[in-house]
């Protein structure tokens, strides 16, 4: 009997990637979504409790579910075909130039997904009124009151200024600690050990960036443009520090670090674990 016939398209080099950024990010999506909510929560000006406190972490899910798994398959088809692009071209000494570029190249284009996600979902987090306002809503509203860069797309650069600083720490640490277990593995590593790889990585990267992802959640949630116009990272920044000091620039950094440990084991281990099965299965 004839095996069967696998389909074409399966075989193509952006399958896998694809596939495995859209588990992995769904995966790690839902399941830390309440640690989000808390951080968002502890990051915004009205304070933690004003903001909904503990009630409702599971509020805005729906949003971030949904456009998790093209954001995650964007990201990494993008990150995996730079990567392929550049690697002949560049010395192995160089390989962690080739992940910070595959990562900003990646972190770009995933945001253009992301940000209105992050518009919506951050405000569902922390609003407290009598009627739930719905995704689809908000992003209206900040439509028809702002328009597009400047309602929907509110905080784009200060999303990427968060997100490439840390995808340049996330990403090579992540591929320095594979590529050290490897050495000590007869070159494999398996997908438990990257899972633990990417945990150490995310949280390293969570903490530093903290004050980053600070000023971009104040900048999102500010009411109007009028406001957000005065908002830049730098003046947020200087003021949350000159109210609070430095421990007011790492607001939200417990949640932060446990997501993205938590976060970065499920992230990493589902990706190379669905990876490594579709380029199994197509070859």
């Amino acid at each position: 009997m004839e095996s069967p016939v696998k389909p074409q398209n399966v075989n193509r080099p952006f399958m896998a990637p694809l596939l495995a950024g859209a588990l992995a990010g769904i995966s790690v999506d839902v399941t830390l979504y309440p640690l989000d909510t808390l951080k968002t929560r502890l990051q915004s000006e009205q304070g933690f409790h004003k903001a909904g406190g503990f009630r409702g972490v599971y509020r805005g899910l729906l949003t971030v579910a949904s456009t998790s798994i093209p954001t995650a398959s964007l990201f990494f088809v993008s990150y995996e075909t730079t990567k392929k692009l550049l690697q002949p071209h560049i010395d192995k000494q160089y390989a962690p130039l080739v992940h910070m570029v595959a990562a900003s190249i990646g972190e770009v284009l995933a945001c253009v997904i992301r940000v209105p996600t992050e518009i919506a979902k951050q405000r569902k987090q922390t609003y407290v009124g009598s009627q739930t306002r719905s995704s689809i809503r908000i992003l209206l509203e900040a439509y028809k009151s702002e328009g597009l860069r400047r309602g929907v797309y509110r905080g784009f650069f200060s999303t990427v200024a968060r997100d490439l600083p840390f995808s340049f720490i996330e990403l090579p640490v992540w591929e320095f600690l594979k590529t050290l277990v490897s050495h000590h593995n007869d070159g494999q590593i398996t997908s438990f050990q990257s899972a633990v790889c990417g945990s150490i990585a995310g949280g390293f990267a969570g903490v530093v960036t903290t004050p980053l992802d600070l000023a971009k959640t104040r900048i999102m949630l500010a009411e109007d443009y009028a406001v957000t116009r005065k908002l830049r990272i730098r003046p947020v920044l200087s003021s949350i520090y000159s109210e609070s000091g430095v421990r007011g620039l790492f607001a939200g950094a417990t949640p932060r670090l446990t997501g993205f440990m938590l976060g970065g084991f499920v992230f990493f281990g589902v990706y190379d674990d669905v990876k490594t099965f579709v380029e199994n299965w197509a070859s």
